[in-house]
């Protein structure tokens, strides 16, 4: 740790002696920093509050599903299981279908059900992007209109004063721009079939 510090301020030394006239030509203005709520901003906005609703919807329709797939498998589960006990070991032929007809069921259903997760996960990500698309301009305008120079996330501040605070104008500005948002994300795109590539004839023999 000794060594690294040793080289940081050599570093920072040199820069200061040599690069002098270079660091002035090239010297930033004070920086004037806006504050955003962001995690507030996607909890309170008008579309965020609609497509919550509709998403929190979507997820308790999605754990409806996942226990209609799952209930009937767990009695076929708890009677194969008393069958294989009372075989010993010894599982007869017809009680050796029934188990891969069960295993074949499960993985059908925890297939299905993991289908709608993934599509429930896009659809939560849908929302969020179509926010940030919009949010991340708005909060360019007011940043501008205010004199700031750089914004950053309240959550990623330790210590921010409220008169430098712009959330409230973001609020404000998104829920004009942006009254709703799509709460079902277009199906993903499939890959491009890669074109045949053409055999090249072979020459026959005489």
């Amino acid at each position: 740790m000794r060594n690294f510090k040793t080289l940081f301020a050599s570093v920072a030394l040199a820069g200061a002696t040599f690069g002098g006239g270079a660091a002035a030509a090239q010297a930033l203005a004070d920086a004037k920093v806006a504050v955003v709520d962001v995690e507030r901003v996607m909890a309170q906005c008008t579309a965020c509050v609609a497509a919550n609703t509709q998403l929190q919807t979507q997820r308790a329709q999605l754990q409806q599903f996942a226990q209609q797939q799952g209930q009937p498998l767990q009695g076929e589960q708890t009677a194969l299981e008393t069958a294989l006990k009372a075989a010993n070991g010894r599982p007869d032929t017809a009680l050796q279908q029934r188990v891969q007809a069960f295993q074949t069921r499960a993985q059908t259903a925890q297939r299905a059900v993991s289908e709608r997760e993934q599509t429930f996960q896009r659809n939560v990500q849908y929302v969020q992007q179509q926010v940030a698309q919009r949010m991340v301009p708005v909060i360019q305008q007011i940043a501008n209109q205010r004199g700031a120079t750089i914004a950053v996330a309240k959550d990623s501040t330790l210590f921010s004063a409220t008169s430098v605070d712009i959330t409230d104008a973001v609020l404000a500005m998104l829920n004009q721009q942006l009254p709703s948002v799509q709460t079902v994300a277009p199906p993903p795109q499939q890959p491009a079939a890669q074109p045949a590539t053409p055999t090249t004839p072979q020459p026959q023999g005489r």
